[in-house]
C-alpha cells in the first residue's frame, strides 16, 4: 500500500484498476473462452507501466511515452478487451430498461423521433463530432505537457483515467447495446452521409465491436471531463472544445451509439468523477507529500 501511495495518482489508479481486472478475470475464468489471454494482456500492461515508471526520466521519448503514449494505449488496451469480458460475466443486458425510460421522457424513441430531422450533411457532421472523442483527451494532453506544466497534467490525467475507468466499470454493472442494435427494426430512414460518414460508421462498428458500451455514455463524460478540465487550465482549448462537445453529445443519440438516458448517466459521471476525482487526488498528494499524515 505505501507503493501505491508514493505513486502518482494515475499509476496507482491504472494499478490498482489493472489488478482489479486480473482479479475478476481469475474468478470468472471457466466463463471466459480467452481468460488467460486476458490475464496476460493485464499482467504486461502492469509490467509495462511498471518499468515506465522506473525509466520515464530518460529522455523526451521516454518522458512522452510514461504521461501521454502508455495512459493512452493502456486505455484503449482495456476498453478493446471488454468485449471478451462483459457479456460472458454479465449476460443481461438492460437494454430494455433503457428504452422504457426514454420512452416514459419523450414519449417515443428519441432516435427514431430525431428521423425527421436527419440530412447527409448534419449526418456527416455529427459523425465527425463523434470521432473528436478520440482526439479530445490527448489534445488536451499534448497541450499540457509542451506547456511543461506536469502538475496540471498529472491531475488531469488522473481525472480523466477515472472518468474512463468508471466508465467501464458501468458497463460490466449495466450491459447495454445501445439503439443501433437494439431500435434496428423501428427505424425508417438509414444514416447517410456525404463522404466520409460511412467509413467512419464501418471502422467505428469495426473497432468498438458490440462491448455493451452504452450505459452509462462514456463519450459525454469523458468530452465533458476534458471541457471542464480545458476552462480550468487551457481556456484556448476550452473555447474550441465546447462546440466540439456540444455536437458530440448530440451525435450520440442522432447516430443511435446511445439512449438519452446514457448521456444523462454521461453528465452525472462527470459530476461523480470530478467529486470522487479531486478529493482523491488531494488525499493523495498530502499522503505524498507527508506519508505520516
Amino acid at each position: 500500500m505505501n507503493f501505491l501511495i508514493r505513486l502518482r495518482p494515475a499509476d496507482a489508479l491504472n494499478f490498482l484498476f489493472l489488478l482489479g481486472l486480473t482479479i475478476i478475470t481469475v474468478f470468472f475464468s471457466h466463463r471466459l473462452p480467452q481468460a488467460w489471454t486476458l490475464v496476460l494482456l493485464y499482467s504486461g500492461l502492469i509490467l509495462s507501466q511498471a518499468l515506465l515508471i522506473m525509466f520515464q526520466g530518460r529522455g523526451r521519448l521516454m518522458h512522452w511515452t510514461y504521461h501521454l503514449i502508455f495512459p493512452t494505449l493502456c486505455i484503449l488496451a482495456i476498453f478493446d478487451s471488454l468485449e471478451l469480458l462483459v457479456h460472458n460475466i454479465n449476460p443481461q443486458d438492460i437494454d430494455p430498461l433503457l428504452i422504457r425510460a426514454d420512452f416514459l421522457i419523450f414519449s417515443g424513441h428519441p432516435t427514431v423521433m430525431l428521423e425527421a430531422l436527419m440530412s447527409p450533411l448534419l449526418t456527416e457532421a455529427l459523425q465527425l463530432a463523434y470521432l473528436s472523442y478520440y482526439l479530445l483527451p490527448v489534445t488536451l494532453g499534448a497541450a499540457l505537457l509542451l506547456k511543461k506544466d506536469v502538475q496540471t497534467f498529472d491531475r488531469a490525467l488522473f481525472l480523466i483515467m477515472l472518468c474512463f475507468y468508471l466508465s467501464y466499470a458501468g458497463y460490466l454493472l449495466f450491459p447495454a447495446l445501445g439503439p443501433r442494435f437494439t431500435m434496428r427494426h423501428l427505424q425508417t430512414v438509414d444514416l447517410q452521409g456525404l463522404v466520409l460518414a460511412g467509413p467512419l460508421q464501418e471502422i467505428l462498428n469495426l473497432l468498438e465491436g458490440t462491448k455493451r458500451d452504452a450505459f452509462p455514455s462514456g463519450h459525454t463524460a469523458i468530452a465533458l471531463t476534458v471541457l471542464f478540465i480545458a476552462w480550468r487550465h487551457v481556456r484556448r482549448l476550452f473555447a474550441i472544445f465546447i462546440p466540439f462537445v456540444a455536437a458530440l453529445i448530440v451525435s450520440t443519440v442522432y447516430l443511435r451509439y446511445h439512449y438519452v438516458v446514457d448521456v444523462l448517466a454521461g453528465f452525472a459521471l462527470t459530476a461523480l468523477t470530478l467529486i470522487m476525482g479531486e478529493a482523491f487526488y488531494g488525499y493523495s498528494r498530502n499522503k505524498r507529500t507527508d506519508p505520516d499524515r
